[in-house]
């Protein structure tokens, strides 16, 4: 039985699930949207958005739990800058947003990763839009 048991194990030890969480929660504040498989976009959402609140209230408290936690200087600028924090200000949570079958650029090319069939998904800050592409004389430019 699984009585108080939350979280799911991703087929690995304590530490390289410790540091995998670190690593997509580094990458997601920093591109704001990432694309990986549904289970771990799923346990990344319960790891990610604490930090997010935790940015809302700037002070070296919470900077420093924020570094302890992600490890990384430039990721923890961007969490705290001024222009982040007022993008989540009034968002009581839910920060992150889960689209399953958008791999392959935003064209729901496949569901499932080719080599072994995991259903692949893309997590992203709510407030993200798609860059805009270029046009073709810009381009030629």
């Amino acid at each position: 039985m699984r009585h108080n048991v939350a979280g799911k194990r991703l087929g690995r030890t304590t530490n390289q699930r410790k540091a995998l969480m670190k690593n997509l929660a580094t990458s997601l504040i920093q591109n704001e949207r990432i694309e990986t498989t549904l289970v771990k976009a799923k346990e990344l959402r319960i790891f990610v958005e604490p930090f997010i609140t935790l940015a809302k209230v700037d002070s070296v408290a919470n900077r420093r739990l924020a570094m302890a936690r992600l490890g990384s200087k430039a990721v923890v600028q961007k969490l705290f800058s001024a222009e982040f924090r007022a993008r989540f200000n009034e968002r009581p949570g839910g920060y992150t947003r889960i689209l399953k079958g958008m791999v392959g650029g935003g064209i729901a090319t496949s569901q499932f990763r080719l080599g072994d069939g995991a259903e692949m998904a893309i997590i992203e800050l709510v407030d993200y839009t798609l860059p805009e592409p270029k046009a073709a004389s810009e381009s030629a430019e």
